[in-house]
């Protein structure tokens, strides 16, 4: 069967190829539209989905839409007549908004398509999300907890799923947790508060946190209380997402914790203002963790099973995965590389594969590399029309050429086979560079991501040796895999990891296997016999405020915008003209690489 899911509508767009049970393709629309966190319908990515599989829109067997549009209008309705006449400023905006595009999706997708409408599905948004994460994992049963902002209704669950040879698979959902009480949406009110952009900068507050002292977890507390049944609820009087699209929070919330920050103006962390802000992501950030755990252990409890899948975008939270693992009593918990909305799109296409049509299941390929491919040959086109400096090799020589490139203290933009699916660069998508000082964490921030300088960097390292450099608890290797997890790096190390340690002594590891991204793997090993480590400082290949490069020319325009030095794609080396060189790392022992 040839299986599309779609998402769209809300943020970061998406859609999947699923074939006979397995994905063969799957892109954000951000990646080819080039606007960052794109919500339109995913026509470019339902476009390359097709092409790259070479399916045609009437062989396509079902349409599936990653949630229920008259589902979420009943929601959206309810709650703007429930908070008249609050609402009646939004109101008819927000009516506009849901009778337009979002609600009419079987005949919009009809249209776009060209398939009859008995052709398209809807799941539930949760169900997406539940699938995403445990029809993906490597594992046959086990406990599924999503948790985001909203669905149609739902904003968090929990359930499990059973996976067999023969039989059906079944996603069971236990219960659920409604609008407007959010984990997903408190966690965003701060965001906001704090001045950053909801459904995109979460990573932000969780980066801020490391800074700061949970000192206001008291005055956060207020917010969300417990509920006899092992739920919560949010105090609605501190909140107005509810009943207005104008702000998050009310005068209540700004009483409780002060004025909120100005987005354009920077958080200066030496002044009892800018700590104010720390302190409020790391008492928010506790009190996220804390309820997550507790959600968690009692799931544990009842389900009795080892394995964990977590779905929704709160499952981007790194630091909260790594006290899931560490205490909610699950022994293993898996992360998809895309726990958000986009990978909603996947998810849709698997429900509906494995539990709609009923077909066998199929073991789904553990990577996140869906996307198209970056050639070199195009790379090199580019660069040599402008008199660059280029080079091609053959694989080994490559590596050893990026290999002393980054003990040179020289940055690499590295471009290697199908792009990434999920919000993180894994490898093929990656701007690569020595992971030893905090010059080096401070000119990547400065001179080429153009961002704020409290933001950290992530380490990838063989996952052979990750323990050697870092703490990693039983379990940990799994949410390392897709960057997932937040751990301690090893006190002995510090000194000499400073360009990839957080403040409070973390990383947000990825630990490489060699079957996953062998290029990437066999560079660290090289990079390790020339420095003795084989750690390298892994980021997204972007600048602030653009998607992830999915093309050689889109990776070549950032390349000669920033302050990379070096650009490879495929076999093709490229060279700034006097591109700098920074100190050379100081080598180790032989003993000490991998």
């Amino acid at each position: 069967m040839n299986i599309l899911g779609i998402s769209a509508h809300y943020h970061d767009s998406a859609a999947a190829l699923v074939i006979d049970g397995v994905p063969v393709c799957a892109v954000q629309e951000e990646r080819l539209s080039r606007h960052k966190g794109d919500a339109a319908f995913p026509l470019l990515s339902i476009e390359s989905c097709l092409q790259h599989a070479g399916v045609e829109p009437d062989e396509l067997d079902a349409v599936v839409f990653y949630e229920r549009p008259m589902l979420k209008f009943d929601r959206i309705l309810t709650c703007a007549l429930r908070a008249f006449p609050r609402s009646w400023r939004t109101f008819p905006q927000a009516m506009k908004n849901s009778l337009g595009e979002k609600v009419w999706m079987r005949g919009i997708i009809s249209s776009h398509l060209g398939v009859p409408g008995r052709k398209v599905l809807f799941t539930e948004h949760h169900q997406s999300h539940a699938a995403a994460a445990f029809l993906t994992a490597p594992t046959r049963r086990a406990a599924i907890l999503t948790t985001d902002a909203v669905g149609e209704w739902a904003t968090l669950s929990v359930g499990d799923g059973e996976r067999t040879a023969n039989g059906p698979t079944t996603i069971r959902r236990f219960r659920e947790i409604r609008f407007p009480h959010s984990l997903g949406m408190l966690y965003s009110t701060f965001t906001a508060y704090l001045g950053f952009k909801v459904n995109e900068d979460e990573y932000k507050v969780m980066g801020l946190a490391g800074y700061g002292r949970p000192t206001l977890v008291d005055q956060v507390r207020k917010l969300i209380r417990r509920t006899p049944d092992g739920a919560f609820a949010l105090d609605l009087d501190y909140f107005e997402f509810h009943t207005t699209a104008e702000r998050c929070y009310s005068s209540q919330f700004i009483e409780l914790f002060g004025p909120p920050r100005n987005p354009y103006e920077p958080i200066d962390l030496d002044t009892a203002e800018g700590q104010r802000y720390a302190d409020c992501a790391a008492s928010v950030q506790l009190v996220l963790e804390d309820t997550l755990v507790d959600i968690a252990r009692a799931l544990h409890q009842e389900t009795r099973l080892p394995d964990l899948c977590l779905g929704g975008g709160v499952a981007l939270n790194g630091v909260a995965n790594a006290r899931l693992l560490a205490e909610s009593g699950f022994e293993r918990i898996f992360v998809p590389p895309a726990p958000g909305d986009a990978g909603c799109a996947m998810g849709a296409a698997l429900y509906a594969d494995r539990v709609h049509f009923g077909n066998p299941d199929r073991d789904v390929p553990d990577h996140p590399f869906w996307g198209p491919s970056a050639d070199g040959s195009e790379l090199a086109r580019l660069a040599r029309e402008d008199g660059q400096r280029i080079e091609e090799f053959q694989d080994g020589a490559l590596i050893n050429e990026i290999a002393d490139d980054l003990a040179g203290g020289r940055i690499v933009g590295w471009m290697e086979g199908p792009l990434e699916f999920g919000p993180r660069a894994l490898g093929h998508r990656s701007i690569l560079a020595a992971p030893h000082t905090t010059e080096m964490r401070d000119r990547l921030n400065r001179e080429i991501k153009y961002r704020e300088p409290f933001r950290p960097f992530a380490p990838v390292v063989p996952i052979e040796v990750a323990a050697r450099y870092f703490d990693v608890p039983p379990g940990g290797a799994r949410l390392a895999r897709f960057m997932s997890g937040v751990f301690p790096v090893r006190r002995e190390w510090q000194s000499r990891l400073r360009a990839i340690t957080h403040v409070d002594g973390t990383a947000r590891l990825q630990a490489l296997e060699r079957e996953m991204a062998p290029r990437l793997h066999a560079l660290l090993e090289a990079y390790g016999r020339r420095s003795g480590m084989p750690v390298l400082l892994n980021t997204s290949f972007n600048l602030a405020g653009e998607p992830i490069v999915n093309r050689a020319v889109e990776g070549y325009s950032t390349f000669l915008r920033c302050g990379i030095d070096v650009l490879v794609a495929g076999q093709t080396r490229v060279m700034k003209r006097a591109a700098p060189v920074a100190k050379t790392p100081v080598a180790r022992p032989k003993e000490e690489v991998a």
